[in-house]
């Protein structure tokens, strides 16, 4: 499975970012050992259901560590059987661009 979710916590930083939480999310993933991305909107993750969910709730936690309350954003590709889509996905879309 691939899961894209983004996390964000109450208060942040004076100008109203939050780089600093997500930067402790984004190691928490990074650390896992799982393929992983980060882009300006979303972290993706592919593995097994249990282990990805664990690493989304350790990552949760990394980023709401001193906030009242953490917003979390995921949506799941659940498709038993296949690995390596974090790339492949992409292969394919970047495949039919050039046959256009």
């Amino acid at each position: 499975m691939i899961v894209a979710f983004s996390v964000s916590p109450s208060g942040g930083e004076p100008d109203g970012g939050v780089s600093e939480a997500v930067a402790r999310a984004v190691k928490v993933v990074r650390d896992s050992g799982l393929p992983n991305s980060t882009n300006a909107m979303f972290t993706n993750i592919e593995g097994e259901w249990d282990e990805v969910m664990d690493v989304v709730k350790r990552a949760v936690e990394a980023a709401g560590e001193g906030s009242a309350r953490v917003g979390l954003v995921l949506k799941a590709d659940i498709r038993p059987g296949f690995e390596g889509q974090l790339e492949a996905k992409v292969d394919r879309v970047e495949a039919h661009l050039r046959d256009s």
